[in-house]
């Protein structure tokens, strides 16, 4: 699939693995996904997995046990008060409470991928903020930012009284938490009356670091992985990586998400796995043209006040 079709809507050009998921799902994108499956003949789609799924099977021959035991390196004495202030960084410290964490050099050829597609045209604009010839420090602040995110902005309507929508670009975005709020911490606060509480749903970005899972001698990229393309893209070949050690798979449920929660085994057990450097194999990766999509958050707040016997 070479030539884009001429088209009126935003498009973004994606890197798709080919030959690895099973072809009712490789059809099932292409063909509701892309502008290019939508008339490409379904015969030319599944010779085309089938030659990408041969070459999978050869890897699995000659590069069996290429994601085994992949080894992670310290970080040098210069970048530890970077990775320190990863580590207290309240953000971190809640998103990544639940199992033991570490950061360490990784190896970006060696992680395991389960998310089939890579938006090259977002690694376009990350590929301007991390520059020609990044310092390892700058490697770092890019792979683990804590005082410069990369967050598109976020467009606020409000749709009647008691709802508003919020709009990304990012599918990263999504309702956080809800929480409650003493008034006493909201500055300028001007209401009809005096507030005794404040209920809300907080939406936002996760933690945007990079960020592998460390189970059954494996590390499966679960976070970041616009930005480690983008590394590897730039000849970065080891990069930082905040890990998290799971040590039995029942821990899988609370810290892993998509398929590697659904179908482990795809990642886990596969003798040669998709990996990232896939990403960059001809006989694996097929540019494809997806419609520009927008991320929207719709919040509704519902209240009811009835009358409830006294003690």
């Amino acid at each position: 699939m070479s030539a884009s079709p001429h088209v009126t809507t935003s498009v973004d050009d994606h890197v798709f693995l080919v030959g690895r998921p099973p072809i009712s799902e490789y059809l099932g994108f292409l063909e509701t996904q892309t502008l290019e499956g939508q008339t490409a003949d379904r015969r030319t789609l599944a010779d085309a997995w089938r030659t990408a799924n041969d070459h999978v099977r050869q890897l699995e021959t000659t590069e069996s046990g290429w994601a085994d035991n992949p080894t992670v390196q310290s970080l040098p004495a210069e970048l530890e008060p970077l990775r320190d202030a990863v580590l207290a960084d309240p953000i971190a410290q809640r998103a990544f409470a639940l199992v033991p964490i570490e950061i360490g050099i990784v190896e970006l050829d060696r992680l395991v991928v389960f998310q089939k597609s890579v938006n090259v045209s977002y690694v376009g604009e990350l590929r301007t903020a991390l520059g020609g010839t990044p310092t390892p420090e700058e490697i770092f602040r890019f792979a683990l930012p804590v005082d410069r995110r990369y967050d598109p902005p976020v467009h606020v309507q409000r749709n009647a009284q008691n709802v508003w929508t919020f709009i990304s670009q990012s599918g990263d975005f999504r309702p956080l938490e809800p929480i409650f709020i003493d008034p006493a911490q909201v500055e300028g606060l001007s209401l009809s009356g005096a507030a005794s509480g404040i209920a809300g749903l907080v939406v936002g970005y996760g933690s945007n670091f990079l960020n592998a899972i460390r189970v059954d001698g494996r590390l499966v990229l679960n976070n970041g992985s616009h930005r480690a393309f983008t590394l590897r893209e730039a000849g970065v070949t080891h990069a930082p990586c905040l890990i998290q050690n799971v040590s039995r798979r029942d821990e899988l449920e609370v810290v892993g998400q998509g398929e590697l929660t659904e179908e482990p085994d795809r990642y886990l057990t596969a003798p040669r796995p998709p990996v990232l450097r896939d990403y960059f194999d001809p006989q694996l990766r097929m540019l494809v043209h997806v419609p520009r999509k927008l991320r929207q958050v719709r919040v509704a707040i519902n209240f009811e006040s009835t009358e409830v016997p006294a003690p």
